[in-house]
């Protein structure tokens, strides 16, 4: 699958090829420094064209906390294929949990390209034929 893509930015490194299944690192467009508690939108840099049917998942890299005390706002962003204008450039939604620089070039947050989820429908039953877990998540009971 070939995706284009458009750079906003000549001070951070291009995307290279990836191997399947790999997550792909978005970097910071520019310097931006936050006290604790701001908000900002950091620049990644790219626009991409998706292809019909298909949507990025961008999350923060396992890092990111540790290394410059931001979380990502929404947790995780989606973007669709409809997303791919000229000036359609991914942002990551950010707050400092405190005082912080992220340099352009920093590695930031990443991303894959996932199939958008099918059309489903939903039955209403009584019960499921499966077998009872009795809890909460994957620790079992509360």
């Amino acid at each position: 699958m070939k995706i284009k893509i458009k750079y906003f930015s000549n001070e951070i490194d291009k995307i290279k090829k990836f191997d399947n299944g790999d997550w792909v690192d978005l970097r910071a467009a520019k310097t931006i420094t936050l006290k604790k508690g701001e908000f900002a939108l950091i620049p990644l840099g790219v626009a991409m064209q998706l292809p019909k049917g298909y949507e990025a998942h961008v999350v923060p890299r396992s890092s990111t906390y540790k290394n410059f005390g931001i979380i990502q706002t929404n947790h995780q962003g989606v973007i669709d294929e409809s997303y791919c204008g000229d000036n359609d450039q991914w942002y990551m939604p950010v707050e400092a949990r405190r005082d912080t620089t992220i340099n352009v070039n920093d590695r930031i947050c990443q991303f894959r390209i996932m199939e958008k989820q099918p059309e489903i429908e939903f039955e209403e039953v009584e019960e499921l034929s499966n077998t009872d877990r009795g809890g909460f998540g994957t620790s079992g009971k509360q």
